[in-house]
């Protein structure tokens, strides 16, 4: 499956935090930047954080699979070796998880790796695996 990047450009009240934990913590290979916001490669997509002032909103959850799921969260489909290993990446930088990765809707279609956590300005990331890709669009 060829898939094209997507691009998502998302908001942070502080620049140089969130650079640093995009690259330093996600791995992210840094492009271009101006002084309100910096371009990342997040595994061959383009995520923009752009600078906004913070919000007072709070984090809204759904319940999926009797976890509660951050809305609205973005991230990326990995191999399944990769979600693996970088979710062992993850938990040795201490990242503190909304939702620890596990395996959802085991035994059903749509069976997926999954795990959740927050940027430092409070953007919630999902990074998701399957072992048959063929189920990402399962019903």
């Amino acid at each position: 499956m060829n898939i094209a990047p997507f691009h998502v450009a998302i908001p942070v009240h502080n620049l140089a935090e969130c650079r640093i934990f995009y690259r330093e913590i996600l791995g992210c290979e840094e492009g271009r930047s101006s002084d309100h916001w910096v371009d990342f490669n997040l595994f061959g997509h383009q995520v923009v954080i752009h600078y906004k002032p913070k919000s007072e909103e709070e984090l809204h959850t759904n319940a999926v699979d009797g976890k509660n799921v951050p809305v609205p969260h973005y991230g990326v489909v990995l191999p399944w070796d990769t979600f693996e290993s970088f979710s062992a990446n993850l938990k040795s930088k201490g990242i503190s998880f909304v939702i620890e990765p596990y395996i959802r809707f085991e035994g059903q279609a749509g069976e997926q790796a999954t795990m959740f956590f927050l940027d430092p300005a409070g953007n919630a990331l999902e990074f998701k695996a399957f072992k048959d890709i063929a189920q990402l669009f399962a019903k």
